[in-house]
């Protein structure tokens, strides 16, 4: 088993709008929103109506398909609206916050002294559950299958990606509460990998594999880990958590409540001071992004995540649940005469055909969101590969999930990756196919017919 684990297929994509190393606190947001379609795959049905009073931690919807699965409340407040959308689908459930926050007290609880099924009994009556996802499809954990293997990527190499570093600063205590409560519930290690030279919270943990990583983008995906630690066969199953949500689960253990407060990166080049903020799951983003101010309010486009994965929302609209940073960067509605017959220097390409990024790997570049292209049929180029560190043939998989080949996409590997995994390809596709649409699709498909 490598403990240093070493990627050199990929691209880092350097943009101008880093965040600075300061945390502010987030105007208080008014109104929250948890949105069922962030949590992909389950069928919500509703415990808190309309008109609701709800304590933070107390349950807004259960999933059809296990009752005991809760998803909770990130404040205390009144649900002010049920939004649906056609064939009355809940879009979200939208909260008005109080001003002093109550919480529903889960009690405290020493994961030392716990045994697997308490854990996971008390995870999912406290609504931490759906933090916990798996691979393969990429979906929250089913708590009836165990794990061969939990893992924890604590290196982020997204482009302005929040670092992982400065954001789990002092809280060790939180994160080995967390880690101690699902190494019970696992047969298998806890893999935790962080940035080679990293002076990270996760490092000095127990009960832990630590892995060091190192290479461009995406060596920080937890996919990319996991193949290079131990790999996903038919049949087997990996749970994975994101480090800010081992906070909440950690915190939740030691106080007993559920404390939904994430700090947040608001990074892009629109950004005039790009900053951290203390806030919480579902806020507004106009709570954050107007407070450092923007450039040329009426032409940005503002991003709950990064720039490769994260949902397009309005300045009116609210983080997503497991998004950790919101990039704001100018809108690409503008088009260039003759563009693709141009020597290009502002922007960046794998290609080395009239373009010159490879001339200057440390270059920060001010990109905006335009495709600088058509959809068009697939076109062969090899490129694909260049970006992607997985043993797998990323074009083939892509032609499989598109035509609904379930026999080649389980040959491919399609157990092993998850959307994100093909955000690159997509970045640098000349063909500007939705990759992580087709691979979304594809994982659907297989966990409705394999299961």
């Amino acid at each position: 088993m490598s403990k240093d684990i070493r990627i050199k297929k990929g691209l880092d994509i350097k943009l101008v709008g880093e965040a600075e190393k300061v945390t502010a606190n987030a105007t208080r947001s008014n109104v929250y929103a948890i949105k069922p379609d962030d949590f992909h795959g389950i069928v919500p049905k509703v415990v808190a109506k309309q008109g609701t009073e709800v304590k933070a931690g107390e349950p807004l919807f259960y999933s059809k398909s296990n009752e005991n699965m809760f998803f909770p409340s990130p404040v205390s407040g009144e649900v002010i609206e049920i939004v649906r959308g056609a064939k009355r689908k809940i879009l979200a459930f939208k909260i008005l916050g109080d001003q002093e926050q109550k919480y529903v007290d889960f009690g405290v609880k020493d994961p030392n002294a716990m045994n697997g099924d308490e854990i996971k009994t008390h995870l999912l009556a406290s609504g931490c559950w759906p933090f916990i996802k798996q691979r393969p499809y990429d979906v929250i954990a089913n708590p009836d299958v165990a794990p061969k293997a939990i893992f924890i990527s604590g290196y982020s190499t997204a482009p302005l990606a929040a670092d992982y570093d400065y954001v789990l600063e002092g809280k060790e205590n939180e994160l080995q509460a967390a880690v101690t409560a699902l190494s019970k519930l696992t047969e298998g290690q806890v893999h935790v990998a962080v940035g080679k030279n990293s002076n990270s919270a996760l490092t000095d943990l127990h009960n832990i594999s630590t892995h060091t990583v190192s290479g461009p983008h995406p060596a920080g995906n937890v996919s990319v880990q996991i193949a290079k630690v131990d790999p996903i066969n038919k049949g087997e199953v990996v749970w994975v958590v994101n480090p800010e949500d081992l906070v909440i689960i950690g915190e939740l253990l030691l106080t007993g409540k559920f404390n939904a407060e994430r700090t947040i990166a608001l990074v892009g080049s629109s950004v005039k001071n790009p900053k951290y903020y203390k806030t919480k799951i579902g806020s507004e983003v106009s709570s954050v992004v107007y407070d450092s101010g923007v450039h040329d309010e009426g032409n940005i486009r503002v991003i709950s995540g990064n720039v490769l994965t994260g949902k397009n929302v309005k300045p009116d609209g609210n983080l997503g649940y497991y998004d950790n940073s919101i990039t704001v960067i100018p809108e690409g509605d503008d088009y260039e005469f003759f563009g693709w017959n141009k020597p290009v220097f502002n922007k960046i390409s794998p290609s080395r055909a009239l373009t010159f990024s490879w001339l200057f790997p440390k270059k920060k570049y001010e990109l905006n969101t335009n495709t600088n292209g058509e959809h068009r049929a697939f076109v062969v180029t090899g490129n694909y590969e260049s970006v992607f560190p997985f043993d797998i043939y990323p074009l083939q998989l892509l032609k499989a999930c598109a035509v609904n080949d379930l026999d080649a996409m389980e040959q491919l590997g399609m157990y092993e990756i998850a959307p994100e995994d093909f955000a690159l390809t997509e970045f640098i596709c000349v063909s500007k196919q939705p990759h992580q649409e087709i691979i979304r699709e594809g994982l659907d498909l297989m966990l409705k017919e394999i299961g």
